[in-house]
């Protein structure tokens, strides 16, 4: 089985899609990355179709234009992500690592930004909900605080993400590329912080009783 067989009987298109960092909905709607789109309009299933822009096909198709690259290399790309085995019929050559183009670069740092600053808005919706004080008396906590100062900052970042404007967007990639690293890096601790005292609390409730 060649690569293209391998791949295409694996992996679906929404796999692939979430792999990229792209976002797809419990429904399979997206936001189609093949044009300005402001609302899922694409659906990802086993092949991909935006009913915006009309981009269809299937996972090897959704990765080359997505990444810009050859089909070939798009079926090699996929192979490698998720450890698919093949069989490859042409001689092993030494190649050089693709360069990446200024084009990819903004494109992938795109998408990152997207998939940060959604998943900081998931936080802050739950942190607002959450951490919503239950009596007038009661002292705001820092996350609830954060939620409120930060929400409508974020939601208009993700505004410029989204707009038609190619130089806006990549303007706010350059400008807030660091800090949507750092916020990263900031939710990851604080994942592990939660999977941490969540152990603890689990310890502890199966603790044995003394006697």
């Amino acid at each position: 089985m060649n690569v293209f067989e391998a791949v295409k009987q694996s992996v679906t298109t929404r796999q692939a899609a979430e792999h990229f960092g792209i976002r797809v909905g419990r429904n399979g709607m997206c936001v189609c990355p093949f044009h300005a789109d402001k609302n899922p309009s694409m659906k990802v299933d086993r092949r991909f179709h935006c009913f915006g822009c009309q981009a269809d096909g299937d996972v090897i198709d959704f990765v080359s234009r997505l990444e810009a690259v050859s089909p070939k290399e798009a079926a090699l790309m996929l192979a490698q992500a998720f450890s698919i085995p093949y069989e490859d019929k042409e001689p092993p050559r030494h190649r050089k690592p693709r360069q990446e183009t200024p084009e990819q670069r903004f494109h992938r740092m795109e998408r990152y930004c997207f998939r940060v600053l959604c998943d900081y808005r998931n936080l802050l919706r739950r942190w607002k909900r959450d951490y919503a004080p239950k009596t007038p008396d009661e002292d705001f906590h820092p996350l609830f605080v954060e939620a409120l100062q930060k929400q409508d900052y974020v939601d208009y970042l993700l505004d410029v993400l989204l707009s038609p404007d190619m130089e806006e967007r990549a303007a706010l990639i350059i400008d807030c590329g660091k800090e949507v690293s750092n916020l990263e890096i900031r939710m990851e601790e604080l994942a592990a912080g939660d999977t941490a005292g969540r152990r603890t609390d689990h310890t502890r409730s199966t603790a044995a009783p003394e006697r």
